[in-house]
């Protein structure tokens, strides 16, 4: 991620019902960033850390961010002036979260997020690492968004029968819900969630025309799986089955029971292994059922 790609994805976010009150009815197509200044500090400070500073504008607060000492303020472009930057103060997050503030920032952020992602299978849709070794479909959308995404699951691939030709998780082409699916909802029963509430991606991006094939295409799409994370900024991930686990842990096992169960913290993300919910698995519900009792 770079502050460039952000700043595109964020100009394309922004619409009138996200600016601040005050200066709604000034917003226009022609001056995006109007009224923006307080939620693009928030995400900004989301992705690249830092601080968020705020000084006066001719009276009016600004919000903005300092990056390594550096000033990052992408909402700058709002005022036909040179902006004075020297009597900055830096804030907390919790001062600007008001209500308004904080609905207006999670709806941005959802928008933002949405759009990142779509870059991202534009990549993927161009990708031709796998070429001979994958079957390409349409992947309009290789990451289904839950209702947050503080945890985040990572499967294999795509399932010859699944969403690939369903378009819908976890169910198949007639609605029934998948095997998988099945058992993986009764493991989440016991940490009170619904799986179809819940964000999911693959760790292999199009279908695998054999089995043998998903170590050479896990390692091709790990970049790609490695920007989706960064995107979604999860709390916890869960890996379901060997090959994702594989992909995204730094370092090499040789038994894959020996990491099963055990939480794991990999470039400041959590990474939680468990056995694939797949029925053909003898573990995969009994097995994990430990897992879950332990998390919950």
């Amino acid at each position: 991620m770079t502050i460039k790609a952000l700043e595109k994805a964020l100009l394309n976010s922004y619409e009138k019902e996200l600016c601040y009150e005050k200066v709604q009815e000034n917003w226009t197509e022609k001056n995006k960033t109007l009224g923006m200044c307080a939620i693009t500090s928030l995400i900004v400070n989301d992705y690249f850390k830092g601080d968020i500073a705020k000084i006066k504008v001719d009276g009016i607060s600004h919000y903005f961010n300092m990056i390594n000492d550096s000033i990052v303020d992408l909402t700058a472009p709002q005022f036909n002036k040179k902006i004075e930057y020297q009597n900055y103060k830096i804030i907390n997050r919790e001062d600007i979260l008001t209500e308004d503030t904080n609905n207006r920032y999670q709806k941005l952020k959802k928008k933002v997020i949405i759009f990142l992602l779509q870059e991202i299978d534009k990549e993927v849709n161009k990708c031709l690492l796998c070429k001979g070794l994958v079957e390409k479909f349409p992947n309009s959308n290789t990451v289904y968004l839950g209702k947050n995404n503080d945890i985040v699951l990572i499967g294999e691939a795509p399932a010859n029968n699944g969403w690939r030709k369903s378009h819908m998780l976890w169910k198949d082409v007639n609605g029934k819900v998948l095997p998988s699916g099945v058992i993986l909802q009764k493991l989440f029963d016991i940490i009170d969630r619904n799986i179809f509430e819940t964000t999911f991606l693959e760790s292999v991006k199009c279908y695998p025309i054999e089995r043998k094939n998903l170590k050479t295409c896990s390692k091709n799409c790990k970049q790609i799986m490695e920007k989706q994370i960064e995107i979604l900024q999860p709390t916890l991930i869960i890996t379901l089955g060997e090959f994702p686990t594989r992909n995204i842990l730094d370092f090499k096992f040789k038994k894959f029971q020996d990491v099963v169960g055990n939480i794991y913290e990999i470039n400041g993300y959590k990474i939680l292994p468990i056995y694939h919910p797949s029925p053909i698995s003898p573990k995969s519900y009994k097995g994990n059922i430990p897992i879950f009792e332990k998390i919950r």
